[in-house]
This record gives C-alpha cells, sequence and structure tokens, in this order.
C-alpha cells in the first residue's frame, strides 16, 4: 500500500488533489504536509488524512516528513524560487529515503524556458533516478479567484500587460483530479509528462467578455504598460516578488508563441475539461464576493 505525502496541501492546487482523492475508491494513505499543524488543521477537517510538519523553507523538516510515505506529490509555493537551497536538499533526501515516486506540479511549456524555477526542478527530479510524472498545467482560471480577484471585485477590471496573446486554461479542480488519478496508479505513468489544458485559448479581452456575460455586470480589460503595470502594483502594496511573477506570467507570452491544446485532462481523468463558462458559472459567486 502507498502512503502519499501531499505538499502544499492547503493551497489551492494540494486542496483539490485530496478532495478528488476523497472521491475516489483507493487503499492509499494520505498524509498533509503542512507548515502549522494548529492553524492548518482546521482547513482540513473535512478530510481522511494525516498531518505531519512539512515547511519549504525549513530544511530540517524534511527528513521526518519524507521518512513517513513513499510517493511524493511536490509543488513548488510561488514565494520560493531559490531551487539550489530547497528543493536540491529535498530532492536528495527523497532519493536515500527511497521515495518510488514524484509526482511534481510544473508549467506549460517549462521545457522551453531555463530561466523559470519549475525547469531546474524538472532537471533535478530527473537526474536523481526517481520514477516521475510531471504535470505541466495552463494558466489557471482560478486565478481570478486569487491575484486577480481585487481588481475584478473593487473595480470590475482585469489590469494585466498581455496585450492581445491568447492564454490556453485550465481549470485547477481538473487538475486535482488528474494528479489524484496518477497518484493511485502512479505505476501507468512512469516519466511522463503531462500539458493539461482545456479547449480554449482566449485572449484576456475574451475572458472579459466571458465574464461579463456569466457574472451579468460589465468587466473591463486594461492592458497598462509594463512600468504603468508595475508601479500601480507597488502603489497597492503588493509584494515585488508577486508583481514579477504577474509580469512573467502575463507580459511574456505576448512574444511566445500560443501553447498547444491538448486533451491529456480529459484521457487521464475520464472527464471533459472545464470550460471557462462553467467555471464562471461554478465560481460566480466567489468571483463578485469581497
Amino acid at each position: 500500500m502507498n502512503t502519499i505525502l501531499i505538499t502544499g496541501a492547503t493551497g489551492n492546487v494540494g486542496l483539490q488533489v485530496i478532495q478528488s482523492l476523497t472521491e475516489i475508491q483507493h487503499d492509499l494513505k494520505l498524509i498533509a504536509g503542512v507548515r502549522n499543524l494548529e492553524s492548518d488543521a482546521s482547513k482540513l477537517t473535512n478530510f481522511n488524512i494525516r498531518l505531519t510538519k512539512f515547511d519549504f523553507t525549513d530544511t530540517e523538516t524534511y527528513d521526518a516528513a519524507l521518512r513517513q510515505c513513499n510517493v511524493l506529490f511536490l509543488l513548488r509555493p510561488p514565494a520560493i524560487a531559490e531551487v539550489a537551497k530547497y528543493f536540491e536538499p529535498l530532492i536528495a533526501k527523497a532519493k536515500v529515503i527511497g521515495i518510488v515516486h514524484i509526482v511534481f506540479l510544473s508549467v506549460q511549456g517549462v521545457e522551453k524556458s531555463s530561466i523559470i524555477p519549475h525547469h531546474k526542478i524538472e532537471k533535478l527530479i530527473v537526474d536523481s533516478g526517481i520514477p516521475y510524472t510531471f504535470l505541466r498545467p495552463a494558466y489557471f482560471m482560478q486565478n481570478f479567484n486569487t491575484t486577480l480577484h481585487q481588481d475584478l471585485v473593487i473595480k470590475r477590471l482585469i489590469f494585466l500587460p498581455a496585450g492581445k496573446a491568447k492564454f490556453t486554461l485550465v481549470d485547477v479542480r481538473d487538475v486535482g483530479l488528474v494528479a489524484a488519478k496518477i497518484i493511485i496508479e502512479p505505476k501507468k505513468h512512469v516519466n511522463q509528462s503531462y500539458e493539461l489544458t482545456n479547449q480554449q485559448q482566449l485572449t484576456f479581452q475574451e475572458m472579459a467578455d466571458h465574464l461579463s456575460i456569466g457574472l451579468k455586470t460589465k468587466i473591463t480589460y486594461q492592458s497598462p504598460t509594463l512600468l504603468h503595470f508595475y508601479w500601480q502594483k507597488k502603489r497597492e502594496k503588493v509584494p515585488t516578488m508577486l508583481i514579477l511573477v504577474m509580469i512573467m506570467l502575463h507580459y511574456f507570452p505576448r512574444f511566445q508563441q500560443t501553447p498547444a491544446i491538448t486533451d491529456w485532462v480529459e484521457k487521464i481523468s475520464e472527464k471533459p475539461a472545464t470550460s471557462f463558462d462553467q467555471y464562471i458559472e461554478a465560481y460566480k459567486k466567489e468571483l463578485l464576493a469581497i
């Protein structure tokens, strides 16, 4: 019987992985890696899952957490970019302990961009010799629930330097279900990489149009200059690192080929990928709630 350690267990993706695992028949043991055993426990009270202390920024927590599992669901918290400092010792420890499979949440297009942390993490995993599966999701629809939420709620605005670039999309719930299916039967997905998208490619103007119809209120899209965007977010007291991540996610795609659409979500989850309109319908109360 496999025992799974889920890192980032209280985040958007981690919670969806756990939710999906609770809805599928399996005989796995589940462990949630959390930074604070007391405060994070309240976020997981609805799930039959054991908690253990795991903090990416505290390498001293790695050994005890990894020794409790043999399969690792791994993601990179947005605030952690120092791959050599944190992920190198983590992967090395996983190899020594004998982790038999790593499911790593990467990003679409990672193989073409050596400067992003996910590229370096994938290489560490491959070089370790540990069997792996790389999930490479497209742009998360749920960004409208998180980093883009304040502008949407307060200003009815999408304010991003994305120009007319088209983005492929994916619902985090679909990513969670795909991850769960792979975690249950990892041997079927050894050393595979899957780009996870729905069947749409949309500009942010088109997303604003869909949101306007679905939410029954006018949502405006504004694409500022890079400098205007940076200083506006600084005035809003957005952390500099998050601003830079937002620039990387939304500005650089203007100069790149639109990522491909794939059918891996449907093939692995055995369900059609969620459309953007379906996402809006499911989250319409949250999208306009302060």
